[in-house]
């Protein structure tokens, strides 16, 4: 499909201002049903963002072999978990998709092949928080997967292919935890984090602070520290998406920044 023919989505978008792009760090599913400080924040967040046209969330939950988008009308909410109270599983975002962004991303991104999936829906790591950014549910989403074959470096390049829609009012939000170990969670320390865990939440900053994004492709070849902070890809990923966007000289906004369990990050961050 010529791609200067495809009668897309944004094409019946006007110019808008560039949309920030967000990171939501965004820690358990029970954030869904819960009022706490991290809540707090992503609502907060939402507030000074223009309301998007459209939102494409890569979450932390959604691995694939190769890169997917997903292309249906009503996709369902997926409950991604278990061992939760029920009124966790009773949660619905309905919110609509959207198979013409699906589409678009798809001839937008040259350097990957991109399946259009009608299979998936929204994963508990799009729809617990972007509930509390757009509780009417009434923006359509679309996700990315994340190609299990895929390095940091190709991730970041993939995501520097999507950077024309943050000017069609398209909000793209990255959804994962930077510093995520469950096995060595501490359930008697709920406000604190290990020596580790701090050490590497304090070198992330840094990196989003300086904009020395060439760190972030051997962010856990550093040392002992950042193999217990990040012993799996799936929930760093979508903060190097979310930096992959990052255009020169814009601003970026951390918030609730704060390690809970010993090792669980829940540092957010705003670009634009």
């Amino acid at each position: 499909m010529d791609f200067n023919n495809l009668k897309s989505i944004s094409s019946s978008f006007s110019t808008t201002e560039k949309m920030p792009v967000l990171f939501l760090g965004h820690g358990s599913p029970m954030n869904a049903i819960e009022e706490n400080i991290f809540v707090d924040g992503w609502r907060n967040i939402g507030k000074t963002i223009p309301k998007p046209n459209a939102i494409i969330c890569i979450s932390a939950h959604w691995e694939t072999k190769g890169t997917k988008v997903t292309a249906l009308q009503k996709p369902k909410t997926i409950h991604d978990f278990y061992g939760f109270p029920q009124a966790l599983f009773d949660v619905e975002y309905p919110a609509p998709g959207s198979p013409e962004l699906a589409s678009e991303v798809k001839n937008l991104i040259k350097t990957s092949d991109i399946d259009l999936d009608k299979m998936w829906g929204f994963d508990h790591g799009s729809w617990s928080v972007i509930k509390f950014l757009y509780p009417n549910a009434d923006i359509p989403m679309i996700e990315l997967s994340l190609d299990v074959y895929k390095t940091p470096q190709q991730h970041y390049a993939l995501a520097k292919e999507l950077s024309a829609l943050r000017r069609k009012g398209i909000l793209i939000v990255g959804s994962g935890n930077v510093v995520h170990n469950l096995r060595a969670l501490n359930w008697n320390e709920p406000d604190a984090g290990y020596d580790w865990a701090y050490e590497v939440n304090d070198t992330f900053k840094n990196i989003v602070t300086s904009g020395d994004h060439q760190q972030l492709f051997n962010f856990v070849q550093k040392g002992t520290a950042y193999n217990l902070a990040v012993p799996s890809m799936e929930h760093y990923l979508p903060s190097v998406y979310a930096l992959g966007l990052q255009e020169k000289n814009e601003q970026v906004t951390i918030f609730n920044d704060k390690l809970i369990y010993g090792s669980l990050g829940m540092l957010s961050f705003r670009i634009g």
